[in-house]
């Protein structure tokens, strides 16, 4: 597997080819290869900030001598007027790398916040709000991150390091006992060490589910408070649990008061709008 680094680089080379191509011929046009100059990135509403060591690494692949002073740090709550941090060198640079770093730190800092509210209305209680894999294709990384900073938990990073078998995996497969079967035989065959969660659509499929040893948590998908309290009831502990599908901020609380380990929502990385910041010369 590639590192989160190496990622990232990869990511930063298709949006600077996509942003700069041959080159940001206004950039060259107006401002002289010898001028210096300063930028800060400036916060302009409420939120939590994320993807600071992102925006300075985008700062740093234009231009390795661009000097960076801190003021914040990931996961710090900000106002409008507050400064996330300043940057010194050749104003060509500076003006370059603007758009995308802009582009990363709003959406990541978006995903923070929102994070944040999640897990807010869950004061008191046990349960961690999850994101899923329904993120912007090439910014799982830094969404997830954002998640991070926002005081939430990842669930798996993708396809690879876990087993989740969903509704269709079942139903292909022939059953839940079927395909529980065949993920524990695969993965002894392949010699991997994977937790494996197990989608519940009835308490029927609980009850199944609570007794099979290999089974690490059960996804109660679509499940309303109440029938999420009558299968937390059920397993009584013996697995982790986890609510998923229909939840909202209105109805989450009620989820986690049911007694859920865990609860997942899309909407932390698919329905996210980017923290109104901006890199302004001063």
């Amino acid at each position: 597997m590639k590192s989160y680094e190496e990622l990232f680089d990869a990511l930063l080379d298709l949006a600077f080819a996509e942003d700069i191509g041959d080159g940001d011929h206004t950039t060259l046009s107006t401002i002289p290869a010898d001028a210096m100059g300063r930028s800060r990135l400036i916060i302009k509403e409420e939120g939590i900030v994320s993807g600071i060591d992102e925006a300075i690494h985008t700062l740093h692949r234009i231009d390795p001598e661009i000097k960076v002073e801190v003021m914040k740090k990931d996961g710090d709550v900000v106002a409008p007027g507050d400064i996330v941090f300043t940057a010194e060198g050749k104003v060509r640079s500076l003006l370059i790398a603007e758009r995308t770093l802009l582009n990363i730190m709003q959406r990541m800092s978006g995903v923070a916040t929102m994070t944040r509210r999640f897990q807010k209305e869950l004061d008191g209680l046990k349960t961690k709000v999850l994101d899923t894999r329904k993120t912007t294709p090439g910014m799982r990384i830094l969404e997830k991150k954002g998640v991070k900073d926002g005081r939430g938990s990842n669930h798996r990073m993708g396809l690879y390091d876990m087993i989740l078998i969903k509704d269709n995996h079942i139903d292909f497969a022939g059953g839940i006992e079927k395909a529980v079967k065949r993920a524990v035989d695969y993965c002894r065959e392949h010699g991997k060490n994977l937790k494996i969660e197990v989608e519940a659509r009835t308490l029927d499929d609980v009850r199944k589910l609570v007794e099979m040893p290999e089974v690490d948590r059960i996804m109660l998908d679509n499940f309303t408070p109440e029938l999420t309290r009558e299968a937390v009831e059920i397993i009584a502990g013996r697995k982790e649990t986890e609510s998923s599908g229909g939840i909202t901020l209105e109805n989450l609380r009620s989820y986690g008061e049911a007694g859920v380990d865990f609860i997942s929502v899309g909407a932390l990385t698919h329905s996210v709008k980017g923290l109104d910041m901006s890199f302004k010369a001063f």
